[in-house]
């Protein structure tokens, strides 16, 4: 699903991006509600950038990325976590484009996400370039997402990739 996010574009800048799991939910301005085998998901856009809620039998886990003043923790390359009976893993990471590259990047994950049944994404106002997108499925016990958010204005584009799943047995 694509849609246009009405309002400001408020993070303006990859390196405002924090991280935070267990946040409340936020306002959003666009949701996507997901049933993926069992795992209820919603993909929240904020005028911020990226917000998910998964609820799995008894548990839940949020996350967020976004521009959250006051927020004491930056955006991690990695996270290797126990969120009750689950394994978290997030990993992010930043790309520099050249102008050129940067739009043709963009129209390529836009195209991706817009036509797939678990993708949401949103462009802001002033730049066709200038969106959050977030794509979800379940793959062998685990709940994963990606995510790509845009920053033409610097040529950056911050992509993450989150799972989250029940913890293996440990094996002698």
């Amino acid at each position: 699903m694509l849609t246009t996010l009405k309002t400001s574009y408020t993070d303006t800048r990859a390196a405002d991006l924090a991280w935070a799991l267990g946040r409340d939910p936020l306002p959003a301005l666009a949701v996507l509600d997901l049933e993926l085998a069992g795992a209820k998901l919603q993909l929240r856009l904020l005028g911020a950038s990226h917000q998910v809620l998964l609820e799995e039998e008894d548990r839940n886990c949020s996350e967020t990325v976004a521009c959250m003043p006051g927020s004491s923790t930056p955006l991690p390359l990695g996270v290797s976590k126990r969120v009750g009976e689950w394994e978290y893993e997030f990993a992010a990471r930043v790309e520099t484009l050249t102008q050129g590259s940067f739009a043709g990047r963009a129209q390529e994950l836009l195209a991706l996400v817009a036509d797939h049944p678990h993708g949401l994404a949103g462009t802001f106002p002033g730049s066709p370039h200038a969106f959050t997108a977030m794509l979800a499925q379940r793959h062998e016990g685990q709940v994963r997402w990606r995510t790509w958010h845009a920053y033409p204005q610097e040529g950056q584009l911050v992509v993450t990739r989150t799972q989250i799943g029940a913890r293996m047995p440990a094996t002698l």
